[in-house]
């Protein structure tokens, strides 16, 4: 898992088992994860800070399959985003900034103006070479791990969202 949390899994596969046909295995492993509940969980605080987020402000960027994507979305009951750019929207995944790059432009946004939520090492490196902030929450990976980031907490629950004329304010609170 640590090698494959956050990047695409195709791209895994050559890294840990170059063998094996990476596009079949990865295709395998879509079709099993888009319809298994096992190990899904919602982030403490996701349901919370997405519904403070006006609808036409947020996008999900992953590294997962689209169909992996929605499937979670929907068993976890978090609100499926305007935009989203999946694992098998784009060539190469995270680290590469095209998936990061893909969704300020669909979102009509300059990078700069972007503050990217992550988890995982990958993402982060995705976000800012992409020129973008990056908040990390410790919720995969040790605090360590994430200090690339532009801040870390502990929990999206030390999120206050606060809207402004034409944008939002972060506000990070100590945790209790």
């Amino acid at each position: 898992m640590r090698a494959a949390h956050g990047r695409r899994a195709e791209e895994t596969i050559r890294q840990v088992a170059p063998l094996l046909n990476a596009a079949d295995e990865a295709l395998a492993l879509g079709a099993r994860e888009s319809n298994t509940a096992e190990g899904v969980y919602t982030v403490p605080g996701a349901s919370e800070l997405l519904c403070k987020l006006p609808p036409d402000s947020w996008a999900i960027v992953t590294s997962g399959l689209r169909d992996v994507a929605e499937f979670r979305l929907k068993i976890t009951g978090l609100p499926l985003p305007n935009v989203m750019v999946c694992g098998d929207d784009v060539s190469t995944g995270k680290p590469d900034p095209a998936c990061y790059l893909a969704g300020a432009m669909q979102l009509g946004v300059l990078p700069r103006e972007c503050v990217v939520v992550e988890d995982a090492p990958s993402g982060i490196a995705a976000a800012l070479a992409a020129g973008m902030r990056v908040l990390a929450v410790t919720a995969t990976y040790a605090a360590e791990e994430l200090l690339a980031a532009t801040h870390v907490v502990g929990s999206l629950q030390q999120l206050r969202i606060q809207s402004q004329a034409d944008h939002l304010r972060i506000h990070v609170r100590s945790p209790s």
